[in-house]
């Protein structure tokens, strides 16, 4: 099998913020992110939706020669992954892999929490699939997970608004609405790949002491680990310090927006799917 690039897909632009911290820590790997843009946002799509449409752009990111796929997504890593690890992997290839960002990040969770009262801010579609809730009860089952959908702070970030003073008072009304299910939450976790951009607003507006994560970092240290560990899978990574981007709608919007999220401009190509 011949090596090649390091998949990373999500519905739109948020999977950035996740690769932007992957290849600052790995910049010697090859890389093709793919941004679902014309069928964006997952967050309030049925479980069988997101299934298919993840499954399609994971075979695209195949096709294209990756070996492995991160799923930068949280509602895809919620509602597609396990599907598409135990059912269509196996018919594929055995060795090729589909990766999420919720286990990496509910493996460690606990380590942060004295009061084990963890607040969760996600899409709908992350909260209403309890990924979180489950994952974490694995690892920390005393730890009590207080989530909160935050449908309006998505459309927000990708229409670029979420700098106006107008976004503060819906990022206030969430974090209201999660703070008022225990007052003992001491930790919350951005679960969703956009959230990082509004990450200074949230600081600013909850109670001190509190610790806000987010995903990049997180998911950064674990693929690391995840390579050292599986060096089968990482012969297959090709390592030329490439990137290449793709989306499913207009470039010319894709790569405006993407610079807000991955910190410098980028030049994307147009991908159909099938």
């Amino acid at each position: 099998m011949q090596s090649g690039p390091i998949g990373i897909f999500d519905s739109g632009y948020g999977g950035l913020t996740v690769m932007k911290e992957i290849v600052d820590s790995l910049p010697q790997y090859d890389y093709v992110y793919l941004g679902d843009n014309a069928r964006a946002p997952y967050g309030n799509r049925s479980f069988e939706t997101v299934y298919e449409y993840t499954l399609q752009c994971v075979n695209a990111l195949f096709n294209k020669g990756c070996k492995l796929v991160i799923l930068a997504c949280n509602t895809a890593s919620a509602k597609a992954l396990r599907n598409i690890q135990q059912r269509d992997l196996p018919l594929l290839d055995s060795r090729l892999r589909v990766l999420g960002v919720i286990r990496p990040t509910t493996e460690l969770i606990g380590t942060f929490s004295k009061t084990k009262q963890v607040g969760v801010l996600a899409t709908l579609g992350t909260v209403t699939s309890n990924s979180y809730p489950i994952e974490i009860e694995k690892f920390f089952p005393e730890i009590t997970v207080h989530q909160q959908a935050c449908p309006i702070w998505v459309p927000l970030i990708e229409n670029n608004e979420f700098d106006n003073p107008g976004a503060d008072f819906f990022i206030q009304k969430h974090l209201n609405q999660l703070m008022a299910k225990s007052a003992n939450i001491d930790t919350i976790l951005l679960g969703c790949t956009h959230y990082p951009l509004l990450q200074d607003k949230i600081k600013a507006l909850l109670p001190e002491g509190i610790a806000l994560l987010s995903q990049g970092k997180i998911v950064s240290n674990s693929l690391t680990q995840y390579l050292e560990r599986h060096t089968d899978l990482e012969n297959l990574c090709s390592k030329n310090g490439k990137m290449a981007f793709y989306t499913t709608d207009s470039t010319e919007i894709f790569d405006q927006q993407a610079e807000i999220f991955f910190g410098k401009k980028l030049k994307s190509e147009y991908l159909h799917i099938n």
